[in-house]
């Protein structure tokens, strides 16, 4: 957090892009005491009318207030990692807006099946500032306008459910027009979303007790029961053989995660599938001896560093979303198993459609990113004594998996 302080009657610390944003503007002080400051430009079209601190809880109270007071205006939150915006017209939600990757269009539209990874990933690197992905998946045909119409509705509803798990952020309320064109006929009005946001918080916290995670793989027992529903019937037979995590389970069942989560509750409810944390499958071939290789390295660096660093897997995780390209390509979605391994079939499944000479280059080159990672933090929180014959091994591993893939240069 940048350390901000009034310092001879002028404010130090301001970020750059603040000052920018600021700079010149009439701010008036609105709010202070020995905790805050609060300054806002009064003469700007879109004022700030409500601007404060985020606590868990708070989104239901938000919203009501809105509601309630019939507001038209633009309500941002900013937490970790991104941000959204809600639009309000009239105390009713019509639109809403997410930085979050896993909410933009097309991540909704991949979830609910209606195009692949490989064909999103080419429209993302055709996005630029004047043409948006919704512009791209339209005029490519990507996806039919029907679909694009109900998943742009499904975005934002999915956007205001899952500000209910918001633990801690910052938000401000400013007053705005709504453009026609952004307003979006939703399915239920304000007051149900948050009775909807409630119910789905306290029962996904029960569902998730049996299903444990959506990175396990559901199995089918073998049990035979009737009257079990469409999308019943179509999950459990493409979870028979125990190979798709539920979330890819989910996708190609074409539901979205809340209902799939429920619809998947209930089979297991009746015991007709079971959660298992592998598909019970081995990855055949090179791969797995290269992911055997690395994967037993982790294991073995996990077990002192488990010790020394009670964060080491949550931080070598965040490590890993903010890799690069090629990296972040091969290690989306990856994170530390609890014995410190990766899961390998995440990391086929993210190199499937490459020739298998650049799935092999990809995987070690991924992997070694990985092992380089952790070396760090080997040196960073062990003695040398214990870090040099885990370095040591990192160096053994990455030599191995080389020569297994053929590159041993």
């Amino acid at each position: 957090m940048t350390d901000i302080r009034v310092d001879k009657e002028r404010l130090q610390g301001l970020p750059p892009d603040v000052s920018r944003m600021l700079a010149r503007k009439p701010l008036e002080l609105l709010s202070a005491s020995d905790s805050h400051l609060m300054l806002a430009d009064t003469a700007t079209e879109s004022p700030v009318l409500l601007a404060g601190v985020l606590e868990e809880g708070a989104i239901p109270d938000l919203l009501s207030y809105f509601n309630m007071f019939r507001k038209s205006g633009v309500l941002s939150v900013i937490l970790s990692g991104g941000s959204k915006a809600l639009y309000f017209q009239q105390g009713e939600v019509v639109f809403a807006t997410s930085t979050f990757e896993a909410e933009d269009i097309g991540s909704i539209l991949f979830s609910l099946g209606k195009i692949e990874q490989q064909a999103l990933d080419q429209l993302r690197r055709q996005v630029t500032e004047t043409t948006t992905l919704g512009k791209l998946l339209v005029e490519q045909a990507a996806v039919s306008p029907k679909d694009l119409w109900l998943a742009a509705r499904s975005q934002v509803e999915n956007i205001v459910y899952n500000l209910f798990n918001a633990a801690r952020g910052a938000f401000y309320f400013q007053l705005k027009a709504v453009e026609q064109e952004d307003i979006l006929r939703l399915s239920m009005s304000t007051q149900n979303m948050i009775m909807e946001g409630l119910r789905r918080l306290d029962e996904k916290a029960l569902f998730m007790r049996k299903i444990i995670s959506l990175d396990h793989y559901p199995q089918a027992t073998g049990k035979e029961v009737g009257d079990l529903s469409e999308i019943e019937t179509r999950m459990l037979n493409l979870a028979s053989f125990g190979q798709l995590k539920a979330r890819e389970l989910f996708r190609k069942s074409g539901v979205r995660e809340f209902d799939g989560i429920r619809t998947l509750y209930g089979l297991l409810e009746r015991g007709v599938l079971r959660m298992q944390e592998s598909s019970g499958t081995e990855i055949d071939g090179v791969l797995g001896q290269i992911l055997t290789v690395y994967n037993s390295l982790f294991r073995e660096i996990h077990i002192p560093m488990r010790q020394a660093n009670p964060d080491f897997s949550e931080e070598i995780t965040q490590e890993l979303r903010i890799l690069p390209q090629p990296y972040s390509f091969v290690l989306r979605d990856v994170e530390l198993r609890p014995d410190g391994t990766l899961d390998g079939h995440s990391l086929v499944d993210n190199l499937d459609g490459l020739d298998v000479r650049d799935q092999k280059k990809l995987l070690v080159d991924s992997l070694t990113e990985v092992a380089y990672l952790e070396s760090m933090a080997v040196r960073q929180h062990l003695s040398v004594e214990q870090a040099r014959p885990l370095i040591s091994r990192v160096q053994e591993s990455t030599a191995r998996a080389r020569i297994l893939a053929g590159r041993d240069e």
